[in-house]
């Protein structure tokens, strides 16, 4: 499954799943988010069926990034049933971010 974009009219409803969902708060100037999104796309495609990636760019959606608290650039926050489970700031190794599903899981 390949990490899918969303914006302000699709991120309530992608948040509102039963599925995990790994949100990139990302900006299209930021290199280190440049540089996590191959890795973000090489998750997406060996999650199981109960997991997903989205991107929502700061920039386009201000006032999402400011409600989630979102400071730095790359944040990426693991959501289930809109609830904020697990939140990462800053370019971490594909490993770090496989764990950080696998924390949110666990609550």
């Amino acid at each position: 499954m390949a990490v899918t974009v969303i914006n302000k009219e699709t991120f309530e409803t992608t948040i509102q799943s039963d599925k995990l969902v790994l949100v990139d708060f990302f900006a299209t100037w930021c290199g280190p988010c440049k540089m996590l999104g191959p890795v973000l796309e090489e998750i997406s495609e060996e999650l199981p069926d109960d997991r997903m990636i989205a991107k929502l760019d700061i920039d386009q959606n201000v006032d999402i990034a400011r409600k989630y608290g979102v400071m730095s650039v790359p944040t990426m926050i693991v959501f289930k049933k809109g609830k904020a489970l697990a939140k990462m700031v800053g370019l971490h190794p594909k490993e770090d971010v496989i764990e950080l599903f696998e924390a949110a899981a666990k609550l």
